[in-house]
């Protein structure tokens, strides 16, 4: 598997196919391998680009935490060394953050969103009580001075993908969770494919909807009865929504 070095960073990827650029974007926790489905029906007919992103896979992870204007500037840089221009854009969750705040400053053909995080929800009031506890939590825990105590009270608190995530990546996760790029959405001025699942509890379907209604050129595909990860559960039906998608761009 080819190596690159974006912004400091060694950054696995693979490359295949001629035609327009198309770059996949994987999820949070996730590497290239949830995009390979698409990657291997694309080539045919595009110039595909899967990586792991920095942090995640066989790439490196960044000395420090990254911020999501540092995952752009990462994927900015990878367009730049690799030749690419106005790419075809497809991401899940995570990827789909990077896709659209790129998209938002850069000229991008198309873009695919699939379970797209990027909205942030309101409170409900049992998320307000648990954030009320863990403040008042941290509180005591500071005064006894345990880092072994702070790190259990952490990780009580904190989601699976916090728990999950080691060093600098916690940091990278609470740095990107909290950027709300609502306000981007309707500079969004291409057309954009939403595939949703329907029963997607990580980036629940209102989510998508609020995305179509304020990106102009946006539709929205449900995946009725599937989750979070409905593209790679149903990558035959998603690659066939990609084919109508960007038929007109194929390369024959």
């Amino acid at each position: 598997m080819p190596q690159c070095t974006i912004n400091g960073v060694r950054t696995e990827y693979e490359e295949q196919g001629q035609g327009k650029a198309v770059i996949l974007l994987h999820g949070w926790g996730q590497r290239m391998i949830m995009m390979e489905p698409v990657f291997m029906h694309l080539k045919s007919h595009f110039h595909v680009f899967n990586f792991d992103f920095p942090g995640f896979g066989k790439s490196e992870t960044p000395s420090r935490g990254w911020s999501l204007a540092d995952y752009q500037a990462f994927l900015e840089q990878f367009c730049v060394q690799m030749g690419v221009e106005n790419p075809i854009l497809i991401g899940h969750s995570f990827g789909a953050r990077v896709a659209i705040r790129y998209a938002a400053s850069h000229p991008v053909c198309k873009m695919v969103l699939t379970g797209a995080a990027g909205i942030r929800p309101k409170p409900s009031w049992q998320s307000r009580i648990r954030t009320a506890g863990y403040k008042a939590a941290r509180k005591a825990v500071a005064l006894t001075g345990s880092r072994e105590l702070e790190e259990k009270l952490k990780n009580h608190f904190g989601s699976e993908d916090y728990r999950n995530a080691q060093g600098v990546m916690r940091e990278t996760l609470v740095k990107v969770v909290n950027e709300d790029l609502t306000d981007l959405l309707p500079r969004i001025q291409i057309p954009v494919l939403l595939v949703w699942g329907e029963k997607d509890e990580a980036t629940p379907l209102w989510m998508g909807k609020q995305m179509e209604e304020m990106m102009p050129e946006a539709g929205l595909a449900i995946f009725e009865g599937d989750d979070h990860f409905a593209y790679f559960h149903q990558s035959d039906r998603f690659n066939r929504c990609l084919d109508i998608f960007l038929k007109e761009d194929w390369e024959d």
